[in-house]
């Protein structure tokens, strides 16, 4: 089975809505945008990873970024002078992404923003006509992943996922392997997150800092005295903002599960860890073990975070590890894998987008400038059904690290229904599939 078919029977297996399979729509592969007209771009949340989002968009051929956008003044200016520098091109700054919205000559929008704007964002982007690349998670709840797939389609957006390894030459070739066999039955896939996480502090309660716009950086979330537990990076530790690092450096790793096992939602969760090495302001557990099943399917999912010291698993630190009846096989990291076969581990098939092994494709043809240039090719085509990390995905991969930190805050086994994707009589577990919204920060209504 090839990649591309295989690709769509995952997405077709999959994207439920009720309890009917959601096929993706086919379009006309027509657009506004001409062969050689420019696109412009606005990267929203530039702290991080955005400025990858800003060289990603500048490595693509007639696409321009135009603006910068973040609640943080400092960042913007810092952010406008290093795009000058490098660029010799002049960016436009905005604080409030809901100009950002407004603004006609904008075609897309990049959002690497904190977890909880995502969804909210990416809806608003496709009501005012934009195509999204968000960054993973695609959601912060369960519930939004839902409602994006619903903007997008009512709205007739692109909106790409941000897992990368979607558009490595190797991951594909690693799964093309699975699909045809190469390891046997494929019947248990582990995510592997094995990061560096070190104490955070108790840092309380601080004045705002000037030109931080702080109400939009809450944004729907609650509001909370300003404190540098959370702006910029540790909000990832707190559950209002974020999602752990399940959530985090994690949903490569959860999309990577699904994708390799060809399944959707689990019906049993269960999850358990804790806080075991710092006393900080994290509220997310350091350590934490995962387990998703599917009984019908006869497959299971195993997920481990780790903070600290480890061991690596063959050599993979973050990545995937797949078991089949005939042997398994290792995704180290975004853009390699390597097989071994048998009792005795003989050592079989590898790829690696560093070299000639996997496709004979140098390293860059996948990772982020390959996954930007999947999403402007679907952009220029107006064919959703290009995109290598359609918003479906993002559904998916977020609501499974959504489903297994819900298990481990209410600490218990949770049975699920992934055709109405709601638990099983579990009313306490359901509460928490969505969240309440900020005042002029709610979810649209999309009918």
């Amino acid at each position: 089975m090839s990649i591309e078919s295989s690709r769509r029977t995952f997405l077709k297996k999959t994207a439920v809505a009720g309890s009917a399979a959601m096929v993706l729509p086919t379009f006309i592969p027509a657009s506004a945008f001409g062969a050689n007209d420019r696109i412009n771009a606005a990267v929203l949340g530039i702290n991080g990873r955005g400025k990858n989002h800003i060289q990603s968009f500048m490595a693509q051929k007639d696409v321009q970024v135009t603006t910068l956008c973040d609640p943080d003044m400092v960042l913007l200016k810092e952010g406008q002078k290093a795009f000058k520098d490098k660029y010799s091109k002049d960016v436009a700054l905005e604080q409030d992404l809901r100009k950002v919205m407004d603004d006609k000559d904008i075609d897309v929008i990049s959002l690497a923003t904190p977890n909880h704007w995502h969804a909210l964002a990416t809806i608003w982007a496709c009501q005012a006509g934009k195509d999204v690349y968000v960054e993973k998670p695609g959601s912060h709840n369960l519930s939004e992943g839902r409602k994006m797939i619903q903007a997008a389609e009512k709205y007739d957006r692109i909106v790409q996922h941000g897992v990368q390894l979607r558009s490595s030459p190797a991951v594909q070739e690693a799964i093309e392997l699975m699909r045809d066999g190469y390891i046997g039955r494929v019947y248990m896939a582990r995510g592997l997150v094995f990061r560096m996480r070190g104490d955070i502090g108790i840092k309380g309660v601080s004045p705002e800092p000037e030109g931080l716009d702080y109400d939009l950086w809450t944004g729907p979330a609650p509001k909370v005295p300003f404190t540098r537990d959370l702006v910029h990076y540790n909000w990832h530790w707190h559950w209002d903002y974020g999602n752990g690092d399940v959530g985090n450096q994690g949903i490569h790793e959860t999309d990577l599960c699904m994708w390799g096992l060809d399944v959707g939602f689990p019906t049993k969760i269960t999850s358990m860890g804790g806080k075991y090495l710092w006393n900080d302001s994290k509220q997310v557990p350091e350590v934490l073990t995962s387990i998703y099943n599917y009984p019908e399917e006869n497959k299971i999912i195993q997920f481990e975070v780790r903070p600290w010291y480890t061991n690596a698993e063959d050599g993979a630190t973050v990545g995937n590890i797949f078991y089949g009846d005939k042997g398994y096989l290792v995704v180290d990291g975004y853009d390699k894998y390597k097989t071994f076969l048998g009792n005795d581990r003989t050592p079989g098939k590898s790829g690696d987008d560093g070299g000639e092994a996997a496709s004979g494709m140098d390293r860059g043809a996948g990772g982020t400038d390959g996954h930007f240039a999947n999403f402007i090719e679907a952009v220029r085509k107006h064919d959703k059904t290009l995109l290598n990390g359609p918003v479906e995905t993002a559904h998916l991969s977020s609501g499974l690290a959504h489903l297994g930190n819900i298990a481990y805050r209410l600490g218990r086994v949770l049975d699920f229904d992934p055709a109405s994707e709601k638990f099983v009589n579990d009313p306490e577990a359901d509460a928490m599939l969505t969240r309440e919204y900020r005042a002029g920060f709610e979810l649209p209504d999309l009918g």
